[in-house]
């Protein structure tokens, strides 16, 4: 069985093209499925040996565990996509997870901030100096403070330049935190304000963005420049060279990763206001509800996402909606 899912997770990869969190994260269920077979000292079974039932009391196991029902809908999604592989390989005579029934999961509106909440916060970022994007309040120097901390301090400040400008960027285009740190120099054209963004399973959608993101941008690539150059200065020419190709860089030079994204944004709504509830996801939210919202066509904003399914595009209806009731609930005088 271990060799038969070693297979499917390099299937995977080179021939589904699937993005390496959903590899990573099939391999992480399966493996787990293996263990649940084969308590420790023991070979797991073959193929052959896994049943209907098999999967059913393995879904048991799991809410047993206390696991959140989507947890147990992406592992048994797992179980479903790698039988299915091995039936078409000639493996197995037919696939034992097709019959289980997913758990029902509830449907869960995203949480939006409204068109002028929006524009607060990023007009808001746009008006802060370099001291204020300090958590705590702007620096200050004295005796006590190494040379080292107050250039660290002051580059934190100019690093308010990156931060706006990929804050801009995701709630102009919609993008996923992935697409965004994937970006490079040459999928934005600059002179039509188009980017090319590959999304999951590396497909490829043009999106445009607005002024108030390029306005960012343009004040972004000096910053990107000298990030380099201090990137070049310090490593030599024995070292990794910088990510010369990527649009956003940490302070080392290198691509920003996923998770630095999600601290900046956490960073800058504590700063604003630390009652909402905010992740880089939700500024694609915005950007889905609000076109919405200003009419734009259901169908559009499926191709400006990148999303295969119309229904997953559906749910920033219900959002909608919400938001038109509780304008109705705040304006209307019998509501």
């Amino acid at each position: 069985m271990k060799t038969a899912i070693g297979k499917y997770l390099e299937y995977l990869r080179a021939v589904k093209n699937s993005s390496p969190h959903t590899i990573s994260n099939y391999g992480k269920d399966l493996a787990q499925f293996v263990a649940y077979l084969s308590p420790p000292g023991l070979e797991p079974p073959a193929l052959t040996a896994v049943t209907h039932n098999t999967i059913r009391e393995f879904v048991g196991y799991l809410h047993d565990q206390r696991l959140q029902k989507s947890s147990i809908a992406r592992k048994l999604a797992a179980l479903r996509s790698f039988f299915k592989y091995c039936v078409r390989e000639g493996r197995l005579e037919e696939n034992p997870a097709r019959l289980v029934p997913t758990p029902k999961l509830p449907k869960r509106i995203p949480s939006v901030l409204s068109a002028e909440e929006m524009n607060g916060f990023l007009n808001q970022l746009a008006e802060m100096g370099p001291a204020s994007s300090a958590p705590g309040g702007p620096p200050r120097k004295n005796a006590n403070a190494s040379p080292r901390r107050l250039a660290a301090l002051q580059e934190e400040g100019l690093l308010l330049r990156r931060d706006r400008a990929l804050l801009e960027l995701l709630y102009a285009a919609g993008l996923r935190v992935s697409e965004l740190t994937g970006l490079n120099l040459s999928d934005i054209e600059r002179k039509d304000l188009m980017l090319r963004v590959r999304g999951k399973g590396d497909k490829e959608r043009i999106v445009p963005y607005g002024s108030k993101a390029q306005e960012a941008l343009d004040k972004y690539w000096p910053l990107r420049e000298h990030l380099l150059l201090e990137a070049s200065n310090r490593r030599g020419r024995h070292r990794d060279a910088p990510h010369t190709e990527a649009v956003f860089l940490n302070y080392a030079g290198r691509r920003l990763t996923q998770r630095s994204v999600g601290r900046i944004v956490k960073k800058y709504v504590r700063l604003v206001n630390a009652n909402w509830d905010m992740h880089p996801h939700s500024l694609r939210h915005a950007f889905a509800t609000h076109l919405l919202a200003d009419g734009a066509d259901l169908r559009a904003i499926q191709e400006l996402l990148g999303h295969q399914s119309l229904s997953t595009t559906q749910k920033y209806t219900h959002a909608s909606i919400r938001q038109l009731m509780d304008i109705y609930d705040k304006a209307h005088p019998h509501a």
